[in-house]
């Protein structure tokens, strides 16, 4: 049975989560960040950086952020950098998995900046909320607007307020799973183009088994400056913010709204069930 782009997409995630350094804890890092520049850390790790920054300081936090993880990822040998002891699946290449392994650490990272809350559990388990949203995250460093919209309306208090007065009493459900399968199918349509269009495994660049420094540089800070953008809209978020990441949903086909109130809203999946599920 061929594989779809769908669970390609997915099977890649999955390996790249095996990874030790994944894991990046919102506390440990906001002590680490921020440490030397405000007194009290129970309000920062309550409230989180927001409550002390303004945005143009956290915009330049997160760009010292993407920077050092841009320079530390670039000096690793992709290829022959797994620890001991962590096996990959055999159809995953070690570059692919530990190259968007780092993309879903320096993700975590840089959401903390912005206020988000702890992506791991209790027990440093993760999720599949928890999933889902690194899965959101790597869709807007690809450039998917839509993931961002949605990050941001199923995270804002103001939004999610809103999003209650809108006809569809499951537009909250219908919209997370809908933008996730958007996700997963661009992500694997890149991987498939990269991969099996040349005939290689492959998804960046390599010389000798070792992802290029060069070219791990230039594609990680492009996508993390994505995600920076778009997370960095979250601060101060207006009402006029949440009606244009409505718009943007709309307008991508993502979630239908001027329909009968009565009605089942239409989407390009009806089932309700998690893509990430089916597949």
């Amino acid at each position: 049975m061929a594989i779809t782009e769908d669970s390609l997409a997915l099977n890649v995630i999955n390996e790249s989560l095996k990874l030790p350094f994944i894991k990046v804890d919102r506390s440990d890092f906001l002590t680490k960040t921020f440490s030397n520049k405000i007194d009290d850390m129970p309000k920062l790790l309550r409230e989180g950086p927001q409550a002390f920054f303004s945005k143009e300081k956290l915009d330049r936090i997160a760009s010292n952020v993407i920077k050092s993880n841009v320079l530390q990822s670039s000096s690793i040998s992709f290829a022959s950098g797994l620890p001991g002891g962590i096996a990959l699946a055999a159809t995953i290449p070690a570059d692919m998995a530990q190259f968007y392994g780092y993309s879903l650490k320096l993700a975590q990272e840089i959401s903390y900046v912005y206020g988000y809350q702890n992506i791991w559990a209790n027990q440093g388990e993760l999720t599949e909320d928890a999933k889902n949203t690194l899965i959101l995250y790597l869709g807007i460093m690809f450039g998917v607007s839509s993931a961002g919209s949605t990050i941001r309306i199923l995270s804002n208090k103001l939004a999610i307020q809103a999003l209650k007065q809108l006809p569809n009493k499951t537009l909250t459900k219908h919209l997370y799973f809908t933008i996730l399968k958007k996700v997963l199918a661009i992500f694997g349509t890149r991987l498939t183009k990269a991969t099996f269009a040349k005939g290689v495994s492959k998804v960046i660049p390599v010389v000798g088994g070792v992802l290029s420094g060069s070219m791990n540089y230039l594609a990680l800070k492009p996508m993390a400056n994505k995600l920076k953008d778009e997370l960095g809209k979250s601060i101060n978020y207006t009402q006029k913010d949440f009606e244009q990441d409505i718009k943007i949903l709309t307008e991508e086909d993502v979630l239908v709204t001027d329909h009968d109130p009565n009605a089942t809203t239409e989407y390009s999946d009806t089932s309700g069930i998690n893509p990430i599920d089916k597949i």
